[in-house]
């Protein structure tokens, strides 16, 4: 035989394949067997997204009344968490160790990192000045959490303008840098290889059926870098990068397809994602060519998928189901499908860069939500009596300006193109939540709301187109506790774009 159709099997590196993605038969419960094969024990390998939501929610004001309360939500709604903290401690000892802390002042721009905004797609701001009764409150701030009616309020610590406007400003500003475009969810991030990314992709060459094949992927220079030698050696002829399975699987309904940034080398590649968790099930697969070292974007729309098994089509496959997307996986093959040769491929090496994994084409949903409060807009406004409206209303002056600051935060929001949901609470309280909530637009309304019911509203607006650029008021409806009807009360809101004509 010529060294063309034969070459020596390397059965090490094959039994490494099979370890690293977890699927030795014969390993059952003797994990030193994995180590040895892989150097480490055996893990799940959690998707970037943490559980179904894809990126990181970050919260401002998180050890506060109503962003402690947003956290625990986030939380429990699998929702991967980061905190923005001036004291990192405190707000670990607040909030757990299930939340990323990190250190960042809104009032210094500097401390808004990269790293702070790093996978972040989306932010809650419940931030805040401090108010408090002149005479004093308990560390655990009783007073003012409890609703006491204070005839002297205060403020303390730093002042409206400088956490209300200029923080907010900050905070818009640094989203405004790091947000995705509407419509998209990145999966992977190539440019900012973290070290959980570098454990998640693996080689799956033709050395599983006896191929001589060999590929790798490395992270360098902002990409990731698929490469090696295809042979047609041993009736081989494919190598490939793939993803252990995702740990739950990702939610990507309400997308159109996957949207790739690749530089190839002029050669013919597949990507394939997998809906099922079993390892050598129906994968659905889309054939995509390069251009010889020019960036290019691919687009695959998920109804453009062709369900195959071991490169022979499925004729009664189901569509892929985008809600439990399991793994991905990049390939250079000789076949295309069902026998077919690939009209571009050619034995040896090969190298495919890869900047970044995204989903396209879904709903606009809010980026920042934004807690602000009722009465923003009265202080001055003609017609007032202030002896019917809440103390912040009458007081503002002597707090620092408190709602006129708040007013102009809110307007950085509106003009900074980023999908966002203003909320105006009325007056807040530490009453259980659960209870009927009223909407209304033009900031007239005047009430009470819990807190705890304030934070179920940020988290619910985050998966709402329709919470997308509204500012509204909200409180406490007078018939009790009843199930919220989202859909109503988000149905009777007008757009900041439509108010306005």
């Amino acid at each position: 035989m010529s060294q063309k159709e034969s070459g020596q099997w390397d059965a090490l590196r094959f039994g490494k394949t099979l370890a690293y993605f977890g699927i030795i038969p014969f390993i059952g419960s003797i994990s030193w067997l994995q180590e040895l094969f892989t150097g480490r024990s055996e893990k799940k390998q959690q998707n970037q997204g943490g559980d179904n939501k894809m990126g990181v929610v970050l919260v401002a004001g998180a050890t506060g009344g109503v962003g402690k309360r947003v956290v625990r939500r986030l939380l429990a709604k699998g929702y991967r968490v980061r905190a923005i903290a001036r004291d990192p401690d405190r707000a670990k000892a607040l909030l757990g160790d299930k939340v990323e802390i990190v250190f960042g002042d809104i009032t210094i721009p500097e401390t808004l990192t990269a790293e702070v905004m790093r996978d972040v797609r989306a932010i809650v701001s419940g931030i805040g000045v401090r108010v408090q009764p002149v005479e004093g409150d308990t560390p655990e701030r009783d007073k003012y959490n409890q609703g006491i009616k204070f005839y002297q309020p205060e403020i303390v610590g730093d002042t409206p303008e400088n956490v209300e406007y200029r923080g907010i400003k900050n905070l818009v500003q640094a989203a405004a840098a790091n947000l995705n475009r509407d419509g998209e969810k990145l999966v992977f991030d190539f440019t900012k290889p973290s070290a959980d990314l570098k454990e998640t992709w693996g080689a799956l060459d033709d050395v599983v059926m006896g191929g001589v094949s060999e590929s790798s992927i490395r992270f360098a220079n902002d990409t990731a870098v698929f490469f090696g030698n295809v042979s047609t050696a041993n009736s081989g002829g494919f190598a490939s990068v793939r993803t252990r399975n995702f740990n739950p699987g990702i939610n990507l309904s309400g997308y159109e397809g996957i949207e790739l940034r690749v530089r190839g080398d002029g050669k013919r590649y597949k990507f394939f994602i997998r809906s099922n968790s079993a390892w050598d099930g129906i994968g659905y697969a889309y054939s995509f060519d390069t251009v010889y070292n020019i960036w290019t974007t691919v687009r695959i729309p998920f109804k453009d998928l062709i369900p195959v098994f071991r490169a022979k089509t499925v004729k009664d496959a189901a569509p892929i189901d985008a809600s439990q997307i399991y793994s991905f996986q990049l390939m250079l093959s000789k076949f295309e499908y069902d026998g077919q040769l690939n009209p571009k491929f050619q034995p040896g090496l090969f190298q495919l860069e890869v900047e970044s994994i995204k989903a396209y084409g879904g709903k606009t949903l809010p980026k920042f939500v934004m807690v602000s409060s009722a009465g923003v807009t009265r202080p001055g406004r003609p017609g007032i009596n202030l002896e019917e409206e809440p103390p912040a209303v009458r007081l503002n002056d002597q707090l620092g300006g408190i709602l006129t600051w708040k007013l102009r935060g809110e307007e950085v929001l509106r003009q900074s193109r980023i999908p966002y949901t203003i909320i105006r609470p009325c007056a807040l309280t530490e009453e259980a939540g659960g209870k009927a909530l009223m909407f209304d637009q033009g900031d007239n309304i005047k009430g009470k709301v819990s807190r705890e019911d304030v934070a179920e509203l940020c988290v619910y607006s985050l998966e709402q187109p329709k919470a997308c650029n509204v500012t509204f008021e909200v409180k406490e409806a007078e018939n009790g506790e009843v199930a919220k009807n989202w859909e109503r009360l988000f149905s009777s809101l007008k757009s900041d774009e439509l108010a306005v004509k």
